[in-house]
């Protein structure tokens, strides 16, 4: 009997102590994230989007839509890297978005993935 107890505590352990069943999301590299948001910065992104990805700036709140919610959880799970780069690259018209995204073409590979890197970074 003593052991049936002990097993039924263990098991209920990790929801005792705020575990779940769900793994944790990798860490991201603190280097790609800082220089993500210096490609970030650099082309403007942060003039509409901002400097935490919530779009309320007031350049990103004369638009209309108003620039998509990067520090969004729903928007990040749903997103992926692929999705992101190819907006970034091709713009938001493009992808049947806004067409106040516009693209950035020339942003190279490694840039372009330490700016996904950096978005990723602003999810809360």
């Amino acid at each position: 009997m003593k052991n049936k107890a002990l097993i039924a505590l263990m098991a209920l352990l990790p929801v005792a102590c705020g575990g779940s069943d769900t793994p944790a999301a990798p860490a991201l590299d603190a280097a790609a994230v800082a220089a993500g948001k210096k490609v970030y910065t650099d082309n403007g992104c942060d003039a509409c989007h901002g400097d935490t990805g919530k779009g309320d700036t007031p350049t990103g709140q004369a638009f209309d839509p108003s620039p998509r919610d990067y520090s969004n959880a729903e928007w990040q799970d749903k997103t992926s890297d692929e999705q992101l780069r190819k907006v970034i690259n091709e713009g938001g018209a493009a992808n049947g978005m806004a067409a106040t995204m516009i693209p950035y073409p020339t942003i190279q590979e490694a840039d372009l993935d330490n700016l996904v890197t950096f978005i990723r970074s602003l999810k809360k």
